[in-house]
């Protein structure tokens, strides 16, 4: 029988502390090729599988509910059933280079969908939230050769999507129905049907899966241009879950209340194949997981049954949980709160602190480093605000880089720069090359597009992107402080901080709040608040804005793009009065564009033709001084 560890070869019966950076650097010794057990995800599930193939390896809640009999998947049941879907995928034409997308909600066959595409070929999760156009954009950019979606059900349009984008999806061979009778005739088949039809017991391909096949592309980047394919290789991933395992010291058996999209890394690499190769259980909160309200409301009594040692999840979730009271619930199984996807507020860490008495573990990474490449560390001091240590073998630096993005030089200890990170979870590029320029510095280290710093000590502080930047006036303003110090105010719950277009500065910074239910604010409130707790005069927000709800993405980020949209098609509406009070109806519309990343677009109704010209010539006046791209439409 191997160690407590089931990803190391080396490791015995119990973890390495890993206290102090020599222990970690003596640890690191031993070339991690030497440790690692698994070359590939289905070998890895598979190592996870015999701690105890009887063991639930899914309880699947339909809603959410602490009083659901769970659908319990067995690893044995797990193991059979992937394999099953890569000789079903075999079969359907798959090789190791082809490509099998799926679009589904947090199903059972989602999660034997996403390692036996892994075990086929190459596994594409696409979020199916996004617009049509853009799941067409992502699977041809993918070159994808099978779709695998859910069938047409109530409460749900994913199947309507599917039939609405096929005709433009060239390398497509065949479509596979979850929960759907299938229609062989026209190539849309029953996973069901076709799953049955293949043995259980091994892969009919006979393939060797290497460590340097890949093993999955994930959609990155905004909502604009061609989408960005981040190239995961087997063994990308599955450091993922051999680091994680060390470092979180997991053991089989284990409870995870998960929740979190299969299209984020940090759904299907830091939570799925972290516990499923270390023989824990996923306790699946809903089809729709953590987005599901039950799944909040409910959270407490879920604790109390299944008895998780982490609250994990991504930080708007932890932050409405706090909202939550917690009655009698016994919730003495958790042992830390832990939350990455974006940076946990510092007021939201205290609270979790303070109320639950949990340490908060911190984490940073991004889909190009197959998630977690950074955490506090469970075994050392945890600073609250930073997002803790690399993870062994994986490197971070923070530099200085010119406007070309070449390097140079580090930054001092405490000095804002750029962070870059290398290691064995670093992807070796986008699919497209085009995405690969400025992707990398020095090759190897990739360019994170965060600001942050080191400390003496070695911990990460992110400090915020470099194009959250609100560049006022040539000043730079990092929007992270400001929204920390929002943040702390009693009513807000959520807070960001963008820059609306000026005619003079270029940006001015502007606030956004969405306030805790039934919290209200007096108008300059929190203005006020922000001008009292910061030294920076200019980066006081000229004003703060109330919204509700705050726009996210699909794993719970605030969208900015949205606010900055927001408030320019304030500022512009204001700039063009003039015309409004003339009579002449005016409206503004900011959104995404391809090319200039965003536009305004004015519309004008009721105008006559001969005098559209000058009406076009008074709009240029206007909006010329400012930065944002602008186009005049007649209604």
């Amino acid at each position: 029988m191997a160690g407590i560890h089931a990803l190391d070869r080396l490791i015995g019966d119990s973890y390495p502390e890993l206290t102090t950076d020599e222990e970690v650097r003596e640890f690191e010794r031993v070339p991690y090729a030497d440790r690692v057990a698994a070359a590939s995800t289905y070998e890895a599930m598979k190592l996870g599988a015999t701690r105890n193939p009887d063991a639930p390896a899914i309880q699947f809640l339909q809603n959410a509910d602490p009083a659901d009999t769970p659908v319990v998947v067995t690893y044995r049941d797990l193991v059979a059933r992937i394999t099953q879907a890569a000789n079903m995928f075999h079969a359907l034409g798959a090789g190791k280079d082809d490509v099998i997308s799926f679009m589904l909600p947090l199903v059972p066959d989602a999660f034997v969908t996403l390692l036996g595409a892994e075990a086929a070929g190459i596994a594409n999760p696409v979020n199916p939230l996004l617009e049509p156009h853009q799941i067409a954009e992502i699977l041809e950019a993918a070159n994808t050769k099978i779709l695998v979606a859910l069938g047409p059900m109530p409460g749900t349009d994913i199947w309507q999507k599917v039939e609405q984008i096929r005709p433009q999806l060239k390398h497509l061979k065949a479509i596979v129905q979850v929960f759907g009778g299938g229609d062989p005739a026209n190539g849309i088949y029953s996973f069901n049907d076709l799953i049955k039809q293949q043995p259980a017991d091994r892969l009919v391909s006979d393939r060797k899966i290497l460590d340097s096949d890949i093993a999955a592309y994930f959609h990155t980047g905004g909502t604009t241009g061609t989408p960005k394919l981040v190239r995961h290789t087997h063994a990308n991933q599955v450091y993922q879950a051999w680091a994680l395992n060390l470092l979180l010291q997991t053991k089989p058996g284990g409870n995870l209340l998960f929740g979190m999209p299969l299209f984020h890394v940090g759904g299907s690499l830091t939570q799925v194949l972290t516990t499923l190769s270390g023989g824990g259980s996923l306790v699946v909160l809903s089809p729709s997981g953590w987005r599901n309200p039950n799944a909040v409301k409910n959270i407490w009594a879920l604790v109390e049954r299944f008895k998780p040692e982490a609250l994990s999840s991504v930080p708007t979730v932890l932050a409405a949980t706090l909202g939550i009271p917690r009655g009698n619930a016994d919730i003495s199984s958790l042992k830390y709160a832990a939350g990455g996807g974006s940076a946990i507020p510092v007021a939201v860490g205290s609270a979790i602190q303070d109320k639950l008495k949990l340490p908060v573990v911190e984490v940073y990474g991004m889909t190009e480093t197959s998630s977690v490449h950074t955490i506090a560390y469970p075994s050392r001091p945890i600073r609250l605000g930073s997002v803790g240590l690399p993870m062994p073998y994986a490197r971070v630096r923070v530099v200085k880089l010119d406007a070309d993005g070449r390097l140079l030089g580090d930054c001092a200890p405490d000095e804002i720069g750029v962070v870059i990170m290398a290691g064995p979870g670093v992807f070796g590029g986008y699919l497209n090359d085009t995405h690969n320029k400025g992707a990398f510095v020095d090759d190897i280290w990739v360019n994170s597009g965060d600001l942050g710093r080191l400390d003496k000590d070695g911990y990460l502080w992110i400090t915020g992107r470099a194009k959250d930047l609100v560049i006022r006036g040539g000043h730079n303003i990092d929007p992270a402080p400001i929204e920390e110090i929002m943040f702390q105010h009693p009513a807000v719950g959520f807070a960001a901080v963008v820059g609306q277009p000026d005619a003079y500065a270029g940006e001015l910074p502007v606030g956004y709040v969405q306030l805790k239910p039934g919290a209200t604010v007096q108008p300059g409130e929190l203005e006020a608040w922000v001008r009292e707790r910061t030294p920076e005069r200019a980066a006081v927000p000229v004003q703060v804005i109330p919204i509700d709800p705050m726009p996210v993405t699909g794993v719970g980020k605030v969208f900015k793009p949205q606010l900055r949209w927001d408030a320019a098609q304030r500022v512009f509406t204001n700039v063009l009065a003039p015309l409004t009070e003339k009579g002449i109806d005016c409206k503004v519309k900011v959104g995404a564009h391809g090319s200039h990343g965003s536009i305004a677009t004015v519309t004008i109704a009721g105008v006559a033709a001969d005098k559209r010209e000058a009406v076009t010539g008074e709009v240029q006046k206007l909006l010329g001084p400012f930065v944002m791209r602008h186009e005049v439409v007649f209604g």
